[in-house]
């Protein structure tokens, strides 16, 4: 009974595998601009995103997690077309997910954002 027991709990352990998301609304810029929204002399003109990800064999592989933020930041600040413009970047919003089965880890980060455009 105890061989059978064992064996049904290795089989279950090698066949599920953990995965988690989550969302971080946080500004992961250093730097000190800021834009006050409180008069309607702005549109919204689009939503924008990038994506990164990397595997992780026992730990090893891909880069940091801030890394891969950069990356997808970078990412989508390379599609929002910002050049001759007098636009902004708004509620960056930064999500994590991860997903892993036995001894391989794999994260996701994409980073998403509204352009506005300022009329005035």
């Amino acid at each position: 009974m105890k061989k059978l027991f064992t064996l049904i709990l290795l089989i279950a352990l090698t066949l599920t595998s953990c995965a988690s998301h989550h969302g971080l609304p946080k500004n992961f810029n250093q730097n000190t601009t800021e834009v006050v929204l409180t008069k309607k002399n702005f549109k919204v003109i689009d939503l924008v995103k990038g994506e990164a990800q990397a595997t992780y064999v026992l730990g090893i592989g891909g880069l940091s997690k801030n890394g891969l933020i950069a990356e997808a930041k970078a990412n989508m600040l390379r599609t929002a077309q910002m050049k001759g413009a007098s636009r902004s970047i708004v509620n960056e919003v930064v999500e994590v997910k991860s997903s892993g089965f036995l001894f391989v880890t794999k994260f996701k980060v994409i980073v998403s954002a509204q352009i506005i455009e300022f009329t005035e």
